[in-house]
């Protein structure tokens, strides 16, 4: 019975020190060296290889090292085999604190700030009180939830739009097709954190953005592909948004002319908002791997038909 790591090498070998240290019985192994491919059981993955029925015959459960599988390709992996997603406190503080820190800078208008320095122009701009300002987290995950409980710590006006109805203390919820121009009627800064389907692929585009109050921002924290990139530019140039603040992209990472890059309104990070943290995801993992081995249901079991 082994346990296979195929993803970055160098966290790979942090890993495999802390299983080595929390779960010395079971054999570590990181990709390519497999060993009997017979003997892999547990395979933790950013992307898994094309072949993995056949290479691996006993595999019992496939884990995403990421918080995410929509890297996954579906028909590729049996359909009875279990996909776990990464579930970890690292990857939520992560999330919090970039997010946190990106409602702030358009909050108290960093940028501006920022491009006054350059052109050394000292002028105040009055401050928002904090509620007044009306933030919008679409998607209300484990990670939304978390980002909604700081945001409501500084006094924001917080709510959230999810496909399903949720309820959520101090956060105005709002659910469903009806829900969502209700919920983008009366947001100020709107936040992106619904996992990739195809259902949400492409839903940051004109037609969400037009039903923003003029001159909103958006921020993506979810995936490249919720993003309309054509239709963002446009409604920055025409004023319908005043502002973006993108972690991630499609593709990863962008054309060296591609517009973004030197957009005025436009601030990218290289998908850095939250990563899986060695210490906190082998405990999450050794947590789940106890789990199944006494029949217990695994956290961030991913539901195929849901997508996530």
């Amino acid at each position: 019975m082994t346990f296979l790591y195929k993803a970055d090498p160098i966290r790979g070998a942090e890993w495999a020190e802390l299983f080595a240290r929390k779960m010395p019985e079971l054999p570590f192994r990181i990709w390519p060296d497999v060993g009997d491919p017979r003997d892999v059981r547990y395979l933790a993955a950013w992307q898994p290889p094309e072949d993995l029925a056949t290479r691996f015959p006993n595999l019992e459960v496939l884990f995403s090292t990421g918080a995410g599988t929509d890297q996954f390709d579906f028909s590729m992996i049996p359909a009875t085999l279990p996909v776990v997603r990464m579930v970890e406190s690292g990857i939520i503080g992560g999330m919090v604190e970039y997010v946190t820190l990106a409602v702030l800078s358009l909050h108290r208008e960093w940028r501006t700030y920022l491009d006054q320095q350059r052109e050394q122009n000292w002028k105040v701009h009055r401050v928002q009180t904090a509620s007044s300002r009306r933030v919008g987290v679409l998607g209300l995950g484990v990670l939304a939830r978390a980002v909604l409980e700081s945001l409501n710590g500084f006094g924001f006006s917080c709510a959230g739009w999810s496909r399903s109805p949720q309820q959520i203390e101090d956060v105005e919820c709002h659910a469903g097709a009806d829900g969502l121009q209700q919920f983008l009627a009366r947001t100020d800064i709107l936040i992106c954190l619904l996992p990739l389907t195809e259902g949400t692929r492409g839903i940051l585009s004109n037609t969400l953005f037009d039903k923003l109050p003029r001159g909103a921002a958006v921020i993506n924290v979810g995936r490249g592909g919720h993003l309309v990139q054509e239709d963002l530019l446009q409604a920055l140039d025409e004023g319908q948004l005043s502002s973006a603040i993108l972690d991630v992209c499609e593709p990863e990472p962008l054309p060296q002319d591609h517009p973004f890059w030197t957009h005025p309104k436009v601030m990218l990070t290289p998908h850095i908002a939250s990563m899986t943290q060695p210490e906190s995801a082998v405990e999450a993992m050794i947590d789940n791997l106890c789990r199944h081995q006494v029949g217990l249901p695994m956290i961030g079991l991913v539901d195929r038909a849901r997508g996530y």
